[in-house]
């Protein structure tokens, strides 16, 4: 059985499909039914289900506002995982944590490798590392999957909000300096389930191919969208955030590769299906 968090997110609700195509006894849970940061409950629940696997994908993802709520974010994040991991490691069961490109100082235009220097700028890029180093610390058994520009069916994503204002505006202003490379869940769930059916523990970067920038992913959904809002392509400093946001996100597939993984489509063909997918 696999126990999958965070199931209202993007990632786990597609998760949770996967394995209920593929025959895999799971169970997804989310807030409701239990709070990671309370680590009495946490061990309860998870004793209590004995599953073989937990896919961790429940996170603090709201970037700018971890900034001025760092103790949440860090309750989540760092505690919250590490309480999973403890329970993971009593009943011996692996352990799938899914990280993020904002581990990495975001510089350059080289593709980062998994043991590249970590150097995260974002109270949320902190907290995650935090959480890969609490994974590794409590485990041996353990997948690091660190993923970047996720969208999904199940909730909110850049690519919903693009189809909305492309709708509603002749034309957007969307960042053109940070370069990066968008993660369907619909083609991650299948990899990660791969992953927890196997033994090949380790960090993995997890994307779909191919690189590009906001303004180019912005412009590719609204041509393949059909609308005619025209994308104005902005540097990142006349786009003030909270969070420092990286120029860089390239993630190297190598460690997919050496383990006899598969890599996900190219985004274009990505963003085709979800389209599809979305009417």
């Amino acid at each position: 059985m696999i126990l999958v968090t965070g199931v209202n997110g993007q990632l786990g609700f597609d998760i949770v499909k996967e394995l209920n195509r593929r025959n895999i006894e799971c169970i997804g849970i989310d807030r409701a039914e239990l709070d990671i940061t309370d680590a009495n409950a946490v061990r309860q629940h998870i004793l209590k289900l004995k599953p073989e696997c937990v896919i961790h994908c429940a996170a603090y993802t709201a970037v700018d506002r971890a900034e001025d709520e760092e103790e949440a974010c860090t309750k989540v994040n760092v505690y919250g995982t590490e309480n999973i991991a403890k329970a993971c490691k009593e009943i011996d069961a692996k352990m799938i944590y899914i990280s993020t490109d904002y581990v990495f100082d975001g510089k350059g235009d080289t593709s980062f490798e998994v043991d590249g220097k970590i150097e995260p700028h974002s109270v949320y890029g902190k907290t995650k590392y935090e959480g890969e180093l609490k994974v590794k610390e409590v485990l041996d058994k353990y997948f690091i999957v660190r993923i970047s520009w996720v969208f999904g069916v199940n909730g909110n994503n850049f690519i919903k909000t693009m189809l909305r204002l492309g709708k509603e505006k002749e034309s957007l202003n969307v960042v053109c300096d940070q370069i990066g490379s968008p993660t369907y869940t619909f083609d991650l769930a299948p990899l990660l389930c791969d992953m927890a059916i196997s033994e090949k523990y380790g960090v993995y970067h997890a994307t779909n191919e191919g690189f590009c920038s906001w303004a180019e992913f912005a412009a590719e959904i609204m041509k393949k969208a059909d609308l005619g809002c025209k994308i104005n392509p902005i540097p990142t400093s006349e786009y003030p955030a909270k969070a420092e946001r990286p120029l860089n996100s390239r993630l190297s597939k190598k460690s997919l590769l050496d383990n006899g993984f598969n890599l996900l489509p190219d985004w274009k063909n990505a963003l085709e299906r979800y389209l599809i997918e979305l009417k």
